[in-house]
């Protein structure tokens, strides 16, 4: 097992660098499609080895290839407005491949879409709670089954759904990782509440378009993608083109036996790179010295903890979970070097939504989405460094937090020029607050914290490995931070739920 791992953090990590080498280089300037190639040539790179299903990566690396070839041929930039769409394109596509290919599976979708019409009540409430600010900060568009997200809500309505189990996991897949259509539950609601609608006919208008992203996927994400004016390409040509390239793909896992849930998330969560990770939002937003140097800080202590764990990790699991834990160790320990933690942070941001909730009431549903990830990120740092310190009592030096039994190696972050001397980017004699600042306009976009280049290339390597069996959305407690330390919520969750 130890070469299988040793494959997977090296294919991790030069997706990673792929991303944040070619930020490094290009941050302040413009963006162009091009840009993106370093990723590309990282991920054909891929390959399964020993038991790893050849069609699971196929789904994966010609995804890619198909995004960055039609998106050259469509524009040669995509303004910052539109990016955050790119990877909502594919799911749609596929959903409807699968449906064209079973007939059985598409009975139940429509079977579902059914079911959704006679769901009028619980949409009712669970649209009222999010525009009201019920839950708190959520991800309405999230990959778990956390209260207030749309997958919350699909769940609910699937395990009242007359049709085979395996149908319902696939169904649930499409809108959490698989992300069917751009659109999260409740805001068609708020908009129509806001421009003056009943109630009951707002929650009308919302079970039309629940629907519709199932009935007719890529007719709703093109729809979509007109009411919000995405401009920066023809998504209708893009999705017809992408349906050429990916239907034979699809089939060949279809025949391998790979999940359906697999086969609707696969192609998409591996597609943000480009266009969205590599892009005009991020060049932007890494002009910054100091949020560049907390990136590459904390991709520093990701490659150099794995690579010291090489042959002590256990499994697949315990990769991923090292991984994502190295990073969320890091992005904390950067906070506290400016007396910061978690737990601050956690109040800050909840509190702030909160009084956004009233501000803003048509406010996107996604809106929050970020903050939440970044929270739990942080949240879940805090839990390895505080217990680090603890056992460090009064000794000297960096903290060693420990995921699962394994060390976290922070000292590239004491390594990194620019985060060791905040003095330079404020007011010398008071730089107190320049790296926390930093850490807050990441909270906005922690895509190369948490990361998801580094997830997703681990996820299919494991998915790789179980084809039969559903990887999403996750069936364990995400340990919400704000549900956590904040809001009371956990009663309203659904992961043991999940079908």
């Amino acid at each position: 097992m130890s070469e299988l791992h040793k494959k997977m953090i090296k294919e991790a990590m030069a997706a990673q660098h792929a991303d944040v080498e070619t930020v490094k280089k290009k941050r302040g300037e413009n963006f162009v499609i091009d840009d993106a190639q370093p990723y590309l040539d990282a991920v054909k790179k891929m390959k399964p080895v020993a038991d790893q299903s050849p069609s699971v990566f196929q789904l994966h690396t010609e995804s890619v290839k198909a995004h960055f070839d039609i998106l050259k041929d469509l524009t040669k930039t995509i303004r910052p407005e539109d990016d955050p769409f790119v990877e909502h394109y594919q799911t749609p596509v596929i959903l409807e491949i699968l449906c064209k290919e079973d007939p059985k599976f598409a009975k139940s979708v429509e079977t579902f879409v059914g079911a959704i019409k006679k769901s009028e009540s619980l949409i009712g409430r669970e649209s009222a709670r999010r525009y009201g600010g019920f839950y708190g900060p959520t991800c309405v568009v999230d990959f778990a089954l956390i209260p207030g997200s749309t997958s919350n809500v699909v769940n609910r309505i699937l395990t009242k759904t007359n049709i085979p189990a395996d149908h319902k996991q696939a169904i649930l897949a499409a809108k959490s990782w698989g992300m069917n259509t751009s659109y999260g539950i409740g805001d068609v609601f708020a908009h129509e509440v806001e421009k003056g609608e009943s109630l009951t006919e707002a929650v009308k208008k919302e079970i039309g378009m629940l629907q519709a992203i199932y009935e007719h996927p890529v007719k709703a994400q093109a729809e979509l993608m007109d009411s919000v004016g995405q401009k920066s390409f023809d998504h209708r040509k893009y999705m017809e083109s992408y349906r050429t390239k990916m239907a034979p793909v699809v089939k060949a896992a279809m025949d391998e036996g790979v999940h359906y849930g697999n086969i609707v998330t696969i192609p998409a969560y591996c597609v943000g790179d480009i266009a969205h990770h590599i892009s005009q939002s991020t060049f932007n937003m890494c002009k910054d010295d100091v949020v560049m140097a907390a990136i590459e800080a904390t991709t520093a202590v990701m490659e150099s903890t794995l690579k010291k764990a090489e042959g002590k990790i256990k499994n697949e699991y315990d990769l991923l979970g090292l991984a994502t834990g190295a990073s969320a160790c890091a992005a904390e320990y950067i906070l506290e070097l400016d007396g910061f933690n978690a737990i601050m942070i956690v109040d800050l941001l909840t509190k702030r939504y909160h009084n956004y909730v009233q501000l803003y009431p048509t406010r996107s549903a996604a809106v929050e989405l970020h903050n939440c990830d970044f929270m739990d990120m942080i949240y879940r740092g805090w839990k390895y460094l505080d217990k680090a310190r603890r056992m460090q009592s009064s000794g000297e030096g960096i903290p060693s937090p420990k995921v699962g039994g394994l060390p976290v190696d922070l000292s590239p972050i004491h390594k990194n020029d620019v985060l060791m001397n905040p003095q330079r980017y404020a007011y010398p004699a008071c730089a107190m607050t320049v790296r926390m600042s930093a850490m807050m306009r990441l909270a906005d976009y922690p895509c190369l914290l948490t990361s998801e280049p580094v997830t997703a290339t681990l996820m299919t390597n494991i998915i790789a490995l179980h084809k039969e069996t559903v990887a999403a959305p996750a069936r364990i407690c995400k340990d919400c931070a704000s549900a956590a330390l904040m809001d009371f919520r956990h009663c309203y969750c659904q992961w043991k739920e999940a079908v």
